[in-house]
């Protein structure tokens, strides 16, 4: 498998794993988010993760850094209008 380097997933090892029927299949391992801190955001009406990264960062592929920074399992809930979210700081 290959990633961008820029993707959240570039440098996470594979691993092989059984899939039902007996074949071999690969599969991306685990990855362990780092703490982040982050600055507070209002998300707004409309508002979607690539568009406040695009805002934010000036590059829309950002939006899991977004996602990645706040403990939300469902990222739509990270876009319900009202919500306050961190946004990282920009590296």
């Amino acid at each position: 498998m290959a990633f961008l380097k820029t993707s959240r997933y570039a440098a996470v090892p594979t691993v092989e794993t059984a899939a039902s029927g007996g074949r071999t299949v690969t599969a991306i391992g685990l990855r362990t988010l780092p703490p982040t801190d982050g600055d507070p955001y209002i998300v707004l009406e409309n508002d979607r993760l690539d568009l406040i990264a695009d805002r934010s960062y000036g590059d829309a592929t950002r939006f899991w850094r977004i996602a990645d920074a706040n403990s939300e399992l469902d990222a739509r809930r990270l876009v319900e209008p009202g919500r306050d979210i961190d946004l990282p700081p920009t590296k």
